[in-house]
């Protein structure tokens, strides 16, 4: 399978800027796999589809102020962009312009905080190692801002926005987008309703979001995430699984992290590590019976995961009727639900 058979045509102007006010306004595409039948809908309505028993997966993993601007001693500027945890001062991190932080090299951010190259790893990215004083957690928030993908060019007015309303653990270079559309009050509508909210993690990091530069998809190498699903997680998914209640994923972050825990028989098993699981046709869901997902960049990892719901050319054709119904797309978007 060609990375090019994941290409779709999408109009710049299409490319959301903005987020939808209030966040569940924004448009839902509703696709019904079974009949192949598309409706139109407002986020708020997914509590029109979502039934008691059903099995909410969310991932609460929280955005970091990850993006950092740092200089050489000799004044030139880098960009840093902060992608994994590598023990309690250390990060592996992107790292623009590369050819200036060579190992050894030492960069200031401003007066609480500097770093230093200590590697590089096999795909070209930078360990580093920060000094600082007090709590890094602090000393970052005030250093660094939250990054935006590179297709939005405006400035969010409130950084929370990129925030889902239940993250909670920081560690995160990109948002778990699908999520941003809840509020809690629609959330609360839902337990009315008797759908159980579990929460998993996955720290969003290259592995979402790095383009596949190989024309052949199974040459592509996922970036590996850090994941955890607790013992009461799997219970409860398991528990729905096993009385045949459905699994809803929020994003395809969830989706991954199910899927790596998975066995055969559709149950998961609590744990905790790194995943680089790769989803792509003919793989089909083991755990995953429906999902919440926004719409994703052409020939993206995230497009090939959408594709093992159904097929490849229902994918692009829902994108197709999208398009022409002038849905906004990417991360500040619009979402779909398959069910």
């Amino acid at each position: 399978m060609k990375t090019s058979d994941f290409y779709y045509d999408l109009p710049e102007e299409l490319i959301a800027q903005t987020p939808a006010e209030p966040r569940d306004s924004s448009r839902l595409l509703v696709y019904h796999r079974d009949e192949k039948r598309i409706e139109h809908r407002i986020f708020r309505d997914i509590t029109d589809y979502l039934h008691a028993g059903d099995v909410l997966v969310v991932n609460r993993t929280r955005v970091l102020p990850a993006r950092l601007f740092a200089y050489t001693m000799s004044g030139g500027k880098v960009e840093i962009l902060l992608l994994k945890r590598l023990g309690l001062d250390e990060w592996e991190a992107l790292v623009k312009p590369g050819k200036k932080c060579r190992i050894g090299t030492k960069l200031v951010v401003n007066e609480e905080l500097s770093l230093e190259i200590t590697g590089i790893t096999e795909t070209g990215e930078r360990a580093v190692k920060f000094y600082y004083r007090g709590a890094f957690e602090d000393v970052l928030s005030r250093a660094g801002t939250v990054p935006l993908p590179p297709y939005i060019h405006e400035k969010l007015k409130d950084p929370e926005r990129y925030q889902t309303v239940y993250s909670k653990e920081n560690g995160s270079a990109a948002a778990p987008t699908a999520g941003l559309h809840f509020t809690p009050a629609l959330l609360d509508r839902l337990r009315q309703k008797g759908v159980e909210i579990v929460e998993v993690l996955l720290h969003v990091g290259l592995g979402t979001f790095r383009p596949v530069k190989v024309d052949d998809v199974e040459k592509h190498v996922m970036h590996s995430e850090y994941y955890e699903v607790s013992e009461e997680a799997a219970d409860a998914i398991n528990r729905a699984k096993r009385e045949g209640r459905r699994i809803v994923c929020v994003g395809t972050t969830s989706v991954r992290t199910l899927e790596t825990v998975a066995d055969m028989g559709g149950l998961v098993h609590a744990g905790k590590g790194e995943t680089s699981i790769f989803l792509y046709p003919p793989y089909r869901m083991k755990c995953v019976d429906a999902l919440i997902t926004n719409f994703h960049l052409p020939e993206s990892t995230l497009l090939m995961l959408v594709s093992c719901l159904c097929s490849r050319e229902e994918v692009l054709e829902i994108y197709r009727v999208a398009v022409g119904e002038g849905y906004r797309f990417f991360s500040l978007g619009d979402a779909m639900l398959f069910l």
